[in-house]
């Protein structure tokens, strides 16, 4: 999911190219539309990705979308972030970021988080703190360690399966 945004129309035309469907929509405009599209395309068996802070912020913010999705569908989330080395950065609200050449680029994911079809409006707010966390870890983790990607300690095949 992306906004209907500018800079959303950018990023739909980018994962469209790498064979991704685009769904549009936001927590400000399309919300409703946009979340039971992605409830159909994951449905369908698709991977769900959201812009997770919205058209506007707060930037790393995450909104519920993500976390409504998982309870509609019994998908569990998987946050994550992509690290930067160096980068041009436009001076929008979320610093949108575009990597320069041969930048190095670290992609850091936490662990899944199940959350049940029964879960409560309160079990819903733990569930979103959960994710939250889960996504502050995994930028401060991936922002710390963007640059030894290569190095001895980060050798660029290493990855580690998500369980």
């Amino acid at each position: 999911m992306t906004s209907r945004s500018f800079d959303g129309e950018y990023i739909a035309r980018i994962i469209s190219k790498l064979g991704f469907v685009a769904v549009r929509g936001s927590s400000s405009r399309g919300a409703v539309g946009a979340l039971l599209g992605m409830r159909q395309a994951v449905e369908r068996g698709a991977i769900a990705a959201f812009t997770i802070d919205g058209p506007r912020g707060p930037k790393y913010v995450a909104k519920p979308g993500a976390t409504l999705l998982a309870r509609a569908t019994g998908v569990p989330l998987a946050a994550f972030h992509i690290a930067v080395e160096r980068a041009w950065v436009l001076k929008t609200w979320d610093s949108f970021m575009i990597p320069k050449p041969f930048s190095r680029v670290l992609v850091r994911a936490a662990r899944r988080i199940a959350v049940p079809s029964a879960a409560s409006d309160q079990e819903m707010e733990r569930y979103q703190s959960e994710m939250q966390a889960a996504l502050d870890r995994t930028r401060e983790f991936a922002e710390s360690h963007v640059g030894k990607v290569g190095g001895p300690d980060f050798p660029i095949t290493q990855h580690r399966p998500i369980h």
